[in-house]
């Protein structure tokens, strides 16, 4: 029985040996390399470029106040349309002390002054009514009288705008009242009730009230490489996709490109501007993230291959042409002069005809990859 056994192991080590030697000499053995197979044909090329940038308003306006003071009332929300005019908020006056003394001395004087220039016309009227002073002098005292009711009301109304910010005579154009000075969109309104502003001055910008802007008239603001710029045109069209609304795609018309480069990334970058034309349904909102494609060069209609199959040799360019079929099959080298290329295929401008076969990139087995 034991003799019978070791048989049987060797038998099996032998098999295993034998397998192995077949197996390693299949491996050793040099396998026929094959190619991808194009068919030249006519299409058209297009070279495009993605810029990156935003979408935003292209009439934005801060809202400041004329006044200091303190919000009091707020009658607007971001999101609502006003018209230019409108009121957003109202200011409450913090008036100055010394302005606010002054205004009050400035009445009191006037009150004083008015009942004295009274206390005259009263008693030059008497005489006149008497025919015991002329008529010029009676008209002299009417004329003064008047002037001291003027000065009177320009003091008091003087006292109220120092002190509300507002007098009755100009409640209609009040200073605390912030309105809109155009027609839009509010996008932000920064301030609360009760937050302190300041006007916009010498020294200070001033507090902004609300941000407003016209939606229905927008811009895309971006970036173009110093490599691409010089083949942009005004006027060129672009199409724009917002990063938010992937089933969305706006036209748009280049219209400004910068003069000036601006270092970004450590590469020279000039900012370009387009129009967008956009529907008025209310789907964009200032500040989308956006791509805009634009075309930098196109042939139609033009002889063209796989960028694949071409082979690159300092200036030069070959391809191979497929000679034979099965077995037989060969390549031969060919120059070609080629055009445009979009990542994909590329014009061929010399060398080939339509119809005709080149050869591609090798065909890459499951094999392959484990050698």
């Amino acid at each position: 029985m034991k003799k019978y056994f070791k048989l049987i192991i060797a038998a099996i080590i032998a098999l295993i040996f034998i397998g192995t030697f077949v197996f390693l000499w299949q491996k050793s053995q040099p396998k026929e390399v094959q190619y991808s197979e194009f068919t030249t044909g006519m299409d058209s090329i297009r070279k495009t470029t993605i810029i990156t940038g935003k979408i935003e308003p292209r009439n934005e306006v801060n809202i400041k106040p004329q006044i200091s003071g303190i919000i009091a009332e707020l009658y607007k929300e971001p999101g609502q349309y006003v018209n230019a005019g409108d009121i957003i908020a109202k200011v409450k006056v913090i008036p100055d002390m010394a302005q606010l003394s002054g205004a009050e001395s400035r009445v009191r004087l006037a009150d004083i002054n008015l009942k004295q220039v009274e206390t005259d016309y009263s008693r030059t009227k008497n005489l006149h009514d008497q025919k015991l002073v002329s008529d010029e002098e009676y008209e002299k005292a009417r004329q003064q009288l008047k002037q001291a009711q003027e000065e009177n009301a320009a003091a008091v109304d003087a006292l109220q705008v120092v002190r509300d910010g507002v007098s009755k005579s100009n409640a209609s154009a009040s200073s605390t009242l912030i309105r809109s000075t155009i027609s839009g969109i509010i996008l932000d309104i920064p301030v609360k009730v009760g937050n302190s502003v300041i006007n916009s001055n010498t020294f200070n910008d001033g507090t902004t009230i609300a941000i407003v802007a016209n939606m229905q008239d927008l811009i895309f603001r971006g970036n173009v490489d110093e490599t691409e710029v010089g083949q942009l045109a005004i006027g060129v069209p672009m199409k724009i996709t917002i990063g938010a609304l992937q089933d969305l795609q706006f036209d748009a018309t280049l219209e400004y490109i910068s003069p000036k480069a601006t270092m970004s990334n450590g590469a020279n970058q000039f900012e370009i501007k387009a129009a967008v034309a956009v529907a008025s349904d209310g789907k964009i909102r200032s500040g989308y993230s956006a791509n805009a494609e634009i075309v930098l060069d196109e042939v139609n209609n033009v002889l063209c291959v796989p960028e694949s199959a071409i082979e690159f040799s300092g200036d030069s360019t070959f391809v191979y042409l497929v000679k034979g079929e099965g077995p037989q099959k060969t390549y031969e080298r060919q120059s070609v002069v080629t055009g445009l290329s979009d990542g994909v295929n590329i014009e061929i401008k010399q060398g080939l005809k339509k119809d005709q076969k080149v050869r591609g990139p090798q065909i890459i087995t499951d094999d392959d990859n484990e050698e």
